[in-house]
């Protein structure tokens, strides 16, 4: 394993730095609020189903209607996230889900709710949130330097644990006393701190060199860039493995809480416990990566988190099963913190909102398919078998490299006449190479890596052909659908694929000729008729 470090590791940051950044700040803040609300919302929209006489199947319906909506919208959301200014599109979904909450609320101090509306409001209520998602974490990277990007992620989850513990809890009060008409009117207020922030939020308008991408193009490009991707794969199947070993303990914690106290306030207090671990593993974090690599980190944290799920099954005394729990959040913290910050370095700002869609689209579905499995496991075997099988945890992989832009390309420039459109296409691109006598087999090897790039940015069929009349003349061909997807090209390169491309020279002498083509019949087409 590659025993390199990502910028800043190695350095003593303090897990409360990125609160410097005013920013950072006052979004954390008012972020709390509304996660807060959100979970009184949630808590709101069981009870009303429950109140509704709806019966069991309506109830769980809120939680699918709910996870529905980041399936269907995740991806495109991403793409979007994208192409039009981020800002905005967070303002507008914030917008869009304190209406919808208006209307929720509106609807139930009229009396008029009934279960398939409140169905169908709760998932226009999480479309919101499922399209803000990706956006919001590729934000964070803009918000806080690459060195604090851990311990901001870390500040995150804390706030989002801190809300969970707090936003049930404040339901069932609120409810109780004043009805859960007031929970759905308090979380409607909930909205206004983020939009006020990000109203005010002077963010510069990235400048683009590039012609627009539609949705659909955006998503391919998301897709394939994953595909040709293997760091980001690797991130993704092993937070996806871990999550699915990993969402066991969370599932079955109800059970654990009610074979060592019969109240509800034992399932409150573990919570509460994982909560406040949650906290001390941020705060933590930061002097354990000055010492270790992001690796050792990652995997000491998943290693902890089985152990202490085996232990959980095994213990039955609620004293030590809140100890089990406060180290058990301290580890669950480090592995969402590191893993959602690798994804975030390793996705360059040109695709970052629609690569966090596709992790997150594998993170919230092994948590969803890790829960029902060890569920079932448990309800066929016993939560000893379920949580014993579910400790063994898999290893994070240090998979750090740098996708900061590299745009170090000759933009072609045709003649005033020939000039193609932007929708003109395919377009066949080719590099000549001069390759020494007996470094033919080398290059050939290094081309086929450096064909993974020139697929990850754009070209859908590749090749490498030898001139039968000149030994050492070797051409590179490349074919993309239009010439906008190839100007696109050069804004896709990362300072990572300067080692590839160097390993290539490394046997090639000279400068490549590089010639652009456009198919004919297009080419055709453009040209006046014939007298």
């Amino acid at each position: 394993m590659a025993s390199s470090r990502p910028e800043g590791e190695g350095k003593a940051a303090s897990a409360w730095r990125p609160l410097r950044t005013p920013l950072f700040r006052n979004l954390l803040l008012a972020d709390v609020v509304s996660d807060v609300g959100t979970f009184m919302q949630t808590v709101g929209a069981a009870w009303l189903m429950v109140s509704l006489r709806a019966g069991p199947m309506y109830v769980a319906l809120t939680q699918t209607a709910s996870a529905l909506a980041f399936f269907v919208f995740a991806l495109p959301a991403g793409a979007i996230g994208d192409i039009v200014d981020r800002r905005k599109l967070i303002l507008f979904t914030e917008t869009w889900m304190a209406t919808v909450a208006i209307v929720i609320t509106v609807v139930t101090f009229g009396g008029a709710m009934t279960p398939w509306l409140l169905l169908s409001l709760t998932f226009a209520l999480s479309a919101g949130d499922a399209i803000e998602s990706p956006t919001w974490r590729a934000v964070l990277p803009e918000l806080v330097g690459k060195q604090d990007l851990a311990a901001a992620s870390a500040l995150n989850g804390i706030e989002f644990n801190f809300a969970r513990a707090v936003g049930p809890a404040l339901a069932g009060i609120v409810i109780a006393a004043a009805g859960v008409g007031t929970a759905f009117a308090i979380n409607v207020l909930s909205f206004a701190g983020v939009i006020a922030v990000v109203a005010r939020w002077k963010r510069p308008v990235p400048h683009r060199t590039t012609p627009p991408e539609t949705v659909t193009g955006a998503i391919v490009a998301a897709v394939r860039y994953v595909r040709y991707s293997p760091s980001l794969r690797r991130v993704m199947f092993r937070a996806g493995a871990t999550m699915f070993f990993a969402s066991a303990l969370l599932a079955l914690l109800p059970s654990v809480a009610h074979r060592v106290s019969a109240s509800p306030i034992g399932y409150g207090i573990l919570l509460g416990c994982f909560g406040a671990g949650a906290v001390l593993g941020a705060v933590v974090m930061p002097a354990a990566r000055a010492r270790w690599s992001t690796e050792v980190v990652a995997s000491a944290g998943v290693a902890v988190l089985g152990l202490m799920t085996v232990a959980a099954a095994l213990v039955h005394v609620m004293v030590i099963l809140a100890a089990l729990m406060l180290v058990a959040g301290a580890a669950w913290i480090v592995f969402i913190a590191l893993v959602n910050t690798l994804a975030q370095v390793l996705a360059p700002d040109w695709v970052r909102a629609r690569v966090l869609a596709v992790f997150l689209l594998v993170f919230q579905g092994s948590l969803a398919a890790g829960s029902a499995f060890w569920g079932t496991v448990a309800a066929h075997r016993s939560i000893l078998f379920a949580l014993a099988g579910a400790g063994v945890g898999t290893v994070l992989p240090d998979s750090t490299v740098d996708a900061s832009p590299w745009n170090h390309w000759r933009m072609p420039v045709p003649p005033a006449g020939g000039r193609p459109a932007l929708d003109d296409g395919p377009v066949l691109v080719t590099a000549e190479y001069v390759v020494p006598e007996g470094q033919a087999a080398e290059f050939l090897e290094a081309m086929h890596e450096y064909a993974r790039v020139r697929r990850r940015d754009g070209a859908y069929r590749w090749g490498i052909f030898r001139d039968i009349e000149k030994a050492d003349l070797y051409i590179e061909t490349f074919l993309v659908s239009s010439w906008a997807e190839h100007l696109r090209q050069h804004d896709r390169s990362t300072a990572a694929d300067r080692t590839i491309e160097a390993r290539v020279f490394r046997y090639a002498t000279g400068p490549s000729v590089v010639r652009h083509f456009v198919a004919a019949e297009t080419v055709a087409h453009a040209l006046p008729p014939r007298v």
